[in-house]
């Protein structure tokens, strides 16, 4: 088989950039040891974050180091036994989060993220999806003045420095918006610029069913034996070995399995996350995704029913499940709303790729020809996937790329 590309990865990140190949008159075939959006993009709250501009930092003040030490709670657990290999990378995470660092990283992020909505919308449009899409928002809810008071006026800055909207609700006010949550939160933060996908995974399969309609090929195969062949690229597939003229790294978690084996020393991590779904108990309704911010874990409608999800774990990618805080969270989902029983077997796992400094890998790979990379992308894959895409896209069709794509380049580190 020959092919103009191929995109290694059929999550979020690696549709999207089929489809933008695609659209710029490349033949194009996607691949993936499974299905496509079956790990990283099946499992999210399905927010795509116009808000998220400043991306998750690595906590600076004591108070918040002391209490993720005792590794208690939702929003942050770790494997101890990982902490040596993770140590360089979260040194590394720790000296990007400085107040000037993190700031600067922000204004850099910022410039894909104001991007997602719009660039969600055209590719959910076109594939015949806008129904698995809502246009509310989600909501930061809290137990106590004091922090709502500082989340606030963090939105306050955010929007005076980086143009994102929301609103302010006091206790009645969302008591109106959601009347089956638990009365004891004293207000909420409604970002209202974000929408959210109601199947994360359905929204993933109809772009990619907007794919193959358009001439485009998914097939499973071996990542790992990606070799260089000539000026283009060999891989092995389950129909047999294919040829491509460039290749595309879109593969998450497991993007450093592949880059390592080509001779590049990227500073890859995991955060690893769990979810639970739970039918809603009698007539009680969420008609936001929200997140308990005191607690760490978010609580968002989907169609399957209720998915609570989790915080971050930092653990090794491969090593054993450890739903912990999912158990924690529980309760006091229950505490927050009305769940009923579990509805899935068993807890779902995921891992989010990250970078130290917290931005995407996207853009040429250094020291190859015809060879892209587009990932790390943390907690916003699904928000980024499509914006990722078009970038891709443009770039290795020489076009203007419409974000400036320097500070996403491989050769940063």
């Amino acid at each position: 088989m020959r092919t103009d590309a191929v995109v290694l990865g059929a999550g979020m990140v690696g549709v999207s950039v089929a489809l933008h190949l695609q659209a710029r008159a490349r033949s194009v075939l996607l691949l993936d040891r499974r299905g496509v959006a079956e790990e990283t993009s099946f499992g999210n709250a399905g927010l795509i974050q116009r808000e998220g501009v400043v991306p998750y930092g690595f906590p600076h003040d004591f108070g918040a180091l002391f209490r993720y030490g005792l590794n208690r709670t939702i929003d942050a657990h770790y494997h101890l036994s990982a902490l040596a290999d993770l140590a360089p990378f979260l040194w590394k995470y720790w000296r990007h989060s400085r107040r000037d660092r993190h700031a600067e990283i922000a204004r850099l992020y910022s410039r894909l993220i104001e991007h997602c909505v719009a660039e969600h919308d055209a590719l959910a449009r076109d594939a015949g999806a806008t129904q698995l899409i809502r246009r509310k928002g989600w909501m930061r809810v809290f137990r106590t003045a004091r922090e709502r008071d500082l989340r606030f006026a963090e939105a306050a800055a955010w929007r005076a420095e980086f143009g994102v909207n929301f609103s302010t609700l006091d206790e009645k006010q969302l008591q109106e918006k959601e009347p089956h949550l638990n009365p004891l939160l004293v207000g909420a933060l409604h970002w209202t610029d974000p929408t959210t996908a109601i199947d994360p995974q359905g929204l993933a399969l109809a772009y990619l069913k907007l794919f193959e309609s358009r001439g485009g090929r998914f097939v499973q195969g071996n990542a790992l034996s990606l070799r260089q062949d000539g000026d283009g690229w060999s891989v092995r597939t389950a129909e047999g070995p294919l040829q491509a003229g460039a290749a595309v790294v879109a593969l998450g978690p497991w993007a450093d399995v592949v880059t390592r084996a080509l001779g590049y020393d990227l500073p890859l991590a995991v955060k690893r996350g769990y979810h639970m779904h739970y039918r809603a108990a009698g007539q009680a309704m969420l008609n936001h995704p929200v997140l308990d911010t005191e607690r760490g874990y978010m609580l968002a409608p989907m169609q399957r029913g209720i998915r609570l999800t989790t915080g971050a774990e930092f653990a090794l990618r491969d090593s054993i499940r450890t739903p912990v805080q999912l158990g924690r969270a529980e309760p006091l989902a229950r505490e927050l709303f009305p769940l009923a029983e579990r509805l899935d077997t068993e807890p779902w796992m995921g891992a989010r790729p990250c970078t130290p400094d917290m931005m995407p890998v996207i853009g040429k790979a250094p020291r190859h020809a015809n060879l892209w990379f587009a990932f790390g992308h943390a907690h916003h894959g699904f928000t980024l996937g499509p914006v990722t895409g078009r970038l891709i896209g443009e770039l290795v069709a020489g076009e203007k790329p419409f974000v400036d794509p320097a500070p996403y380049r491989a050769d940063r580190f």
